[in-house]
C-alpha cells in the first residue's frame, strides 16, 4: 500500500511538473505573438477606419496590406503545431490560459492555408468592401445614397418610382457578383483543405457553434412563426395594395419599406419620426447612457456620426485597440430609424468600452459575435418603446398612450419579419458555400418566397443576393443577428424579473443605473473569459433559451 502510494505521489508531482512546463511554454508562446498582434492589429482598424470614412483607395489598400500581415501571424504552421499539440495534450490548469489556448487554435486553426491562398481570400475581400463603400444607385442621372433609397421606399405612393429606387438599390449586385463567387471558391479551397466540408461548416465549427444546432433552432422558428407571419402578411399586402391603389396581387418587392424587406412596415396613423424630428438624437444617446452609467462621451468624440460623400453608408461599431478606444460609424438622420441604429451601435460600443482591462489582450473581446449582437439589439428595440421614448423625449401622457396603441404589435411584427428574413439569410449562405456554381439567383427568390412570401419580379434574373453586403464581407455571420434576438429576449426577461424595481413598469431602462451595473458586471466584464453559453448560464441563470422570444413575440 505504501509503495502504491509514493508511486501514485510521484504520477501527479510528474503530471504538475508537465502541466507546469507547458502553461509556462504556453504563457511565453501567448505573450510573443501578443506583442506582434496587438499594435498591428491596432494599425489595422485604424487603416479601416480610414478607409471607411473616406473612401480613398489607399487607406483601403493599406487596410489590406496590413490585414494580410495579421493572417499571416495565424497561418505560420509551426506555431499552429504548437498550440494544437498543447491542446491534444491538455493539462492546461489555468482557466484563463485554456481559454486563450482554445481562442487561439480556433484563429490558427481557419488561417492555415498556403501563404498565396491567404492573399488572394485578403486581397479579394478588401476589392470588393471598396466597391460596396463607394457604389451608390442610381435613378436616371441622379445618385441616390442609401438614406435617399430608404426615404423613397418609405415615403413614396408611386409604384413606378418605389420600383426604381429598389432597382437602384439592387445596382451594386451585378458590380461585385462574380466577384463574390470567386471569393466564395477561395474560401471553401481553404477549408478543404483544412479537411472541412465548406467554409461555412468550419466558420461555424471555429465560432463554437454547429450546423446542426443552428438548423434546429431555425427550423423551430420557421415552423412556430409561419401561421402568425402568414397572417400578418396577408394583412398588410392588403393595407399596401390600398395605400398604393393597386392590386393585391401585383404587391412586389418593392412596395415594402426596405429593398429585403426585413423590417416590418410601420402604416398606422402615428408617425414615429415625428417625435424625433426637432430632436438631436446623438444628444439623446449621451443622455441615455449617462443615465445607465455606461457613460460614452469618449466613444462619440471620436466616432464619425454624419453623412457625406465617399464615406460607408452603413454603420458600425469598432474597437481599436481593446484599451478604450472605441468608436461608432454612423449617417444619422433624425427620425426614429437611426435613432435605433445609434442606439444598435453605441450597444456594441460600450459591451468594447466596459470589458474588464485586467484581462489578458486575447480575452478582451465580447464572449461571441452573437453575444454583442444581443446588447445592440436589446438598445436598438428602445427607439419605438413608449416608456423610453417619454422618459427621453418629454412625450406626454396622451402622445405615449398613441404610441402605446400600436408599438407592443408592430414589434412583434418587426422581430417575426426579421425572423423570416434571416432564415433567408442563413440557409442561402449555407447553400452558396454548398455549391457556389448553382444558379444563385434562382435560389435567392426561391428562398425570399418561401421565408418571406415575397413574390419574385417577372422575368427578373439578376443577382440580387449580391446586393447584401454581409454575404461578401461579413460571411456566415447573418444567423448571429437572429440569435442576437433570442438573447436580447432572455435578457430582457432577466433584467425584468431580476434587475429592475417591482414597481417600474419597463419604462425603458431611462435613468436606471442598475441596468447598467448588471450589463458590465455579468455580461461586458467576462469578456471571451468564457464560452459563450457558460456566460449566458451566469448572467440570466440558464443557457441560451429560445423560448423567451417566442415568449414575446410568437405565443402571445
Amino acid at each position: 500500500m505504501r509503495f502504491s502510494s509514493l508511486v501514485f505521489l510521484f504520477v501527479l508531482i510528474f503530471l504538475a511538473c508537465g502541466a507546469s512546463q507547458n502553461e509556462r511554454e504556453l504563457r511565453k508562446f501567448i505573450a510573443d505573438r501578443v506583442k506582434e498582434i496587438e499594435p498591428l492589429a491596432q494599425e489595422a482598424n485604424l487603416a479601416y477606419w480610414r478607409a471607411a470614412t473616406t473612401g480613398q483607395p489607399d487607406a483601403f489598400e493599406r487596410y489590406s496590406q496590413l490585414n494580410l500581415k495579421l493572417k499571416q501571424i495565424y497561418s505560420n504552421p509551426d506555431d499552429f503545431d504548437f498550440i494544437r499539440k498543447l491542446k491534444n495534450e491538455g493539462g492546461i490548469r489555468d482557466p484563463l490560459l485554456s481559454r486563450q489556448l482554445l481562442l487561439l487554435y480556433n484563429a490558427y486553426l481557419e488561417n492555415q492555408m498556403e501563404s498565396e491562398l491567404l492573399q488572394s481570400i485578403t486581397e479579394k475581400s478588401t476589392e470588393i468592401e471598396q466597391k460596396f463603400s463607394t457604389f451608390r444607385g442610381r435613378i436616371g442621372s441622379k445618385q441616390l445614397t442609401a438614406n435617399d433609397i430608404n426615404d423613397i421606399l418609405k415615403k413614396e405612393s408611386s409604384s413606378k418610382k418605389r420600383q426604381q429606387a429598389w432597382s437602384a438599390s439592387k445596382m451594386v449586385g451585378p458590380l461585385v457578383a462574380e466577384d463574390i463567387i470567386s471569393l466564395v471558391r477561395l474560401r471553401n479551397e481553404a477549408a478543404r483543405k483544412l479537411e472541412f466540408k465548406n467554409y461555412h461548416t468550419m466558420a461555424l465549427s471555429t465560432g463554437e457553434q454547429h450546423v446542426e444546432e443552428l438548423d434546429r433552432i431555425f427550423q423551430s422558428l420557421y415552423e412556430l412563426t409561419n401561421a402568425p407571419f402568414a397572417q400578418f402578411k396577408a394583412e398588410l399586402d392588403n393595407r399596401l395594395a390600398r395605400l398604393y391603389r393597386i392590386d393585391g396581387a401585383d404587391i412586389r418587392p418593392w412596395h415594402y419599406h426596405d429593398p429585403f424587406f426585413q423590417e416590418a412596415p410601420l402604416l398606422q396613423s402615428v408617425d414615429l419620426d415625428q417625435y424625433y424630428r426637432d430632436k438631436d438624437i446623438r444628444t439623446i444617446a449621451v443622455d441615455f447612457f449617462t443615465g445607465l452609467g455606461l457613460p460614452i462621451e469618449e466613444i462619440m468624440a471620436s466616432s464619425d456620426l454624419y453623412e457625406r460623400e465617399g464615406k460607408n453608408p452603413h454603420a458600425f461599431s469598432t474597437d481599436i485597440d481593446r484599451k478604450g478606444d472605441v468608436r461608432i460609424l454612423c449617417n444619422l438622420q433624425n427620425n426614429e430609424h437611426w435613432m435605433g441604429v445609434l442606439l444598435h451601435e453605441l450597444g456594441h460600443a460600450v459591451y468594447d468600452k466596459y470589458h474588464n482591462l485586467t484581462l489578458p489582450y486575447l480575452l478582451r473581446q465580447p464572449a461571441h459575435a452573437f453575444t454583442t449582437e444581443a446588447v445592440a439589439n436589446f438598445f436598438g428595440r428602445l427607439s419605438r418603446n413608449p416608456g423610453w421614448m417619454q422618459g427621453m423625449l418629454g412625450l406626454t401622457d396622451a402622445e405615449r398612450q398613441e404610441i402605446e396603441s400600436i408599438s407592443s404589435n408592430y414589434l412583434r411584427m418587426q422581430m417575426i419579419v426579421f425572423a423570416r428574413w434571416s432564415m433567408v439569410m442563413y440557409y442561402f449562405e449555407k447553400e452558396l458555400y454548398a455549391n457556389p456554381d448553382q444558379n444563385l439567383n434562382a435560389l435567392w427568390w426561391q428562398l425570399v418566397e418561401k421565408y418571406q412570401f415575397v413574390e419574385k419580379p417577372a422575368g427578373r434574373n439578376q443577382p440580387d443576393w449580391a446586393a447584401k453586403i454581409h454575404i461578401a464581407i461579413y460571411p456566415c455571420y447573418y444567423h448571429n443577428y437572429l440569435l442576437g434576438e433570442l438573447l436580447a429576449s432572455q435578457l430582457q426577461a432577466h433584467i425584468a424579473a431580476a434587475i429592475l424595481p417591482a414597481d417600474n413598469g419597463h419604462e425603458g431602462y431611462v435613468q436606471e443605473q442598475g441596468v447598467g451595473e448588471y450589463l458590465r458586471k455579468m455580461v461586458f466584464k467576462a469578456g471571451a473569459s468564457l464560452h459563450w453559453n457558460k456566460m449566458i448560464e451566469n448572467a440570466t441563470g440558464e443557457p441560451l433559451s429560445a423560448k423567451y422570444f417566442v415568449k414575446q413575440f410568437v405565443q402571445m
